[in-house]
């Protein structure tokens, strides 16, 4: 569905994207993460057509999008950070509008694109509304519905649920979802726990360089993770350890925290060992009681902070990209413009300027 490699973008001589290579299969959700100033918003930026990679190839269903631009666009729906909406226009003729640009022609079929596209947003109680008077959570979705109008095979999202409150998240999260079944999706997030709950596959890139791809859960084996168990315990903190540390199998105790008599405890254990039950009935016999056991574990936030922190260690500082860099990105120019695709060059400067202010 899409394949990308050896992307590289220069800005004069700061390296905004460093010979980055990955591919993102049919139906799949891709959580692309990274901090800030790391190319994301810049490879986004190259993979949506809106300027053009220094070297490198992107194929999008079999396109080429440096060679044919127009038609590898026609398959890719946007959402950047902040939604190309017109404030003043009412929601259906805003995607309206926005269909006609991308080039469905006819008003019965553009009517039915945009009724469909209301109706997989939620937008369609708001479709007689101006976009002014809408919340924050509904212009994300007729952000979402903009980018969803021509049906596209591929969708990209930026940052989809900034600045809204957890009610509408949780609602932005499930739409997400929903998209794997006609598209496959790319999705940058800050919000970690959001990858998590919405991603397949997540994929991790720094200065401009792929560090890590994997699933959410395959992530931990590219670090050293030690075996071990998180313990909740009740009672006497000197015979618990004293019980734990006589174990077969364990390496270490580490108590993290105490509150009057009960203890939360780290227990390493020796690779390939579960001494969970034993843990249990050895500690029961002492008359201390196990409150909660469970396989010590990192989420996506520590292996994130994790990853970044190596990455680092190997390799020199570059500088954030800044506005003047983004500025001067070179847009692809159109194969055969048509009338109608001058309307949508000049959504495409704004939506580019848009995300110069990252």
């Amino acid at each position: 569905m899409i394949e990308v490699k050896n992307l590289t973008k220069r800005y004069e001589d700061h390296l905004a994207v460093d010979n980055l290579s990955f591919t993102v299969k049919k139906g799949e959700i891709l959580g692309f993460l990274g901090p800030n100033g790391a190319g994301k918003s810049t490879t986004m930026n190259i993979l949506t057509g809106y300027i053009s990679p220094t070297e490198g190839s992107i194929m999008i269903n079999g396109i080429d999008m440096v060679k044919k631009p127009e038609k590898a666009k026609k398959c890719i729906g946007y959402l950047p950070e902040q939604p190309p909406l017109y404030p003043d226009m009412k929601v259906r003729e805003y995607l309206d509008f926005v269909a006609e640009l991308k080039g469905i022609s006819g008003k019965d079929k553009r009517a039915e694109a945009v009724k469909e596209a209301m109706e997989k947003t939620g937008t369609g109680d708001v479709s007689e509304r101006l976009i002014k008077h809408l919340s924050k959570g509904y212009k994300q979705r007729v952000g979402i519905a903009q980018a969803i109008v021509t049906k596209p095979e591929i969708v990209i999202l930026d940052e989809p649920t900034v600045g809204l409150d957890p009610v509408q998240i949780i609602e932005i999260r499930e739409l997400i979802k929903s998209f794997a079944i006609d598209h496959t999706v790319i999705l940058s997030s800050h919000i970690l726990s959001e990858i998590s709950a919405v991603c397949d596959n997540v994929m991790i890139i720094n200065k401009g360089k792929l560090i890590v791809t994997d699933t959410t859960e395959g992530l931990s084996k590219h670090l050293s993770v030690r075996n071990g168990i998180k313990l909740t315990l009740k009672g006497d903190e000197t015979k618990a350890v004293d019980i734990l540390n006589s174990m077969e199998g364990v390496e270490e105790v580490e108590i993290v925290k105490k509150e009057e008599d009960v203890i939360e405890l780290n227990v390493y254990t020796s690779e390939g060992e579960d001494i969970r039950e034993s843990i249990y009935f050895e500690l029961a016999g002492a008359r201390i009681a196990v409150l909660e056991q469970s396989a010590l574990s990192m989420d996506l936030e520590e292996m994130f902070l994790e990853f970044i922190k190596k990455s680092e260690e190997n390799s020199e500082v570059i500088p954030e990209e800044d506005e003047a860099d983004a500025e001067e990105a070179t847009v692809i120019e159109e194969e055969d413009p048509k009338p109608v695709n001058e309307g949508a060059k000049d959504v495409r400067e704004e939506e580019t300027k848009d995300e110069s202010d990252l």
